[in-house]
């Protein structure tokens, strides 16, 4: 079974959350700015594909990740993450560094990249 990322995001203020586990209850939640937040679905905005989607070359020790976004302090990708079955791995990215990233190489699992404006995209590692 592949576990996905679920990501939360305030539509007000744009908090972010990364959810471990999600509450089931009926009419229950979690709020940001009183008012629910909602799910970020991958690939999901009009934006170019090219520049978000993540790449990756396979290498001795594991994956060379890398995305062609631009990376200027008001738009960039905030960071990457591998997830696989039972692991998940997180990088941190900053304007002005390169959007890329060393990860450990595991087939099946999901590889994403979040950018602050156009939010979450995802592929395969084959």
């Amino acid at each position: 079974m592949k576990k996905e990322l679920k990501i939360k995001k305030c539509k007000k203020c744009g908090a972010t959350v990364h959810v471990i586990e999600d509450c089931n209850c009926n009419g229950c939640g979690m709020i940001c700015c009183e008012e629910p937040m909602e799910i970020v679905k991958p690939n999901s905005v009009d934006a170019a594909i090219e520049k978000h989607i993540p790449t990756f070359e396979k290498m001795d020790d594991g994956i060379f990740v890398k995305v062609n976004h631009v990376m200027e302090k008001e738009h960039f990708i905030e960071w990457i993450a591998l997830v696989s079955e039972n692991k998940e791995y997180f990088v941190t990215l900053y304007p002005e560094q390169n959007a890329e990233c060393h990860l450990p190489y595991i087939p099946g699992a999901k590889l994403y990249a979040y950018c602050n404006k156009h939010g979450l995209w995802e592929t395969e590692v084959k």
